[in-house]
């Protein structure tokens, strides 16, 4: 049997950067199969004002946390230089898109590499569609489903129910067949609960 594995995240968290990681060592490790679906989170949506990288905030808060664990995890990670941050509505369609493609996971690490490690607005529709079009998606009509939003609905459709009925609060979050994690998990946590919901859903 598949375990179905979610996880919701916003492409500029860097938190959720760092679960990528741990989640696909998981999966290595354990030998189950899994399905894995990355759900949108809009940390701070629009018109709600979004952070500054040179104020005390993100400052601090990456001195302190970000870069320990990252380095702790051997991850490379810096505080992009974006000002203000960018939205990441327009990145979440593009990933309904790429989803569709058969390129989720492709297209979710190239947002947070692209953010994290090269400081590129994934709010901007152009920088949007060179990344999908490095990792083989057409950019033509990548750039057209962003213009004319034929994702805008179901992202706010996912969005409702992330808000509503999982009462999603903070990413990244995991449900992991029917138990929902909150924050980073560990490669042998998250092993632990891949084998649990494994058992749940042998027949």
């Amino acid at each position: 049997m598949t375990v179905p594995v979610r996880v919701w995240s916003d492409y500029v968290c860097p938190y959720c950067f760092l679960a990528e990681q741990p989640l696909a060592e998981a999966i290595a490790q354990c030998g189950i199969e899994t399905k894995v679906q990355w759900m949108p989170f809009e940390l701070r949506p629009e018109p709600t004002p979004t952070l500054r990288p040179e104020d005390d905030y993100l400052q601090t808060g990456w001195t302190r946390s970000v870069y320990p664990m990252a380095a702790q995890m051997g991850i490379e990670i810096r505080l992009p230089d974006v000002s203000p941050q960018p939205y990441s509505r327009l990145a979440f369609e593009g990933h309904l898109y790429a989803e569709e493609n058969g390129k989720s996971a492709e297209y979710t690490h190239r947002m947070f590499a692209a953010f994290f490690q090269e400081s590129r607005d994934i709010g901007d529709i152009g920088v949007l569609t060179a990344l999908a079009e490095e990792i083989g998606l057409d950019g033509v009509a990548f750039r057209q489903a962003l213009d004319v939003g034929t994702y805008a609905d179901t992202h706010q459709m996912l969005l409702r129910l992330a808000y509503e009925e999982v009462a999603i609060t903070a990413v990244p979050t995991f449900l992991i067949g029917s138990r929902l994690i909150r924050g980073l998990v560990t490669v042998e946590g998250l092993i632990e609960q891949l084998h649990a919901a494994d058992r749940q859903t042998a027949p």
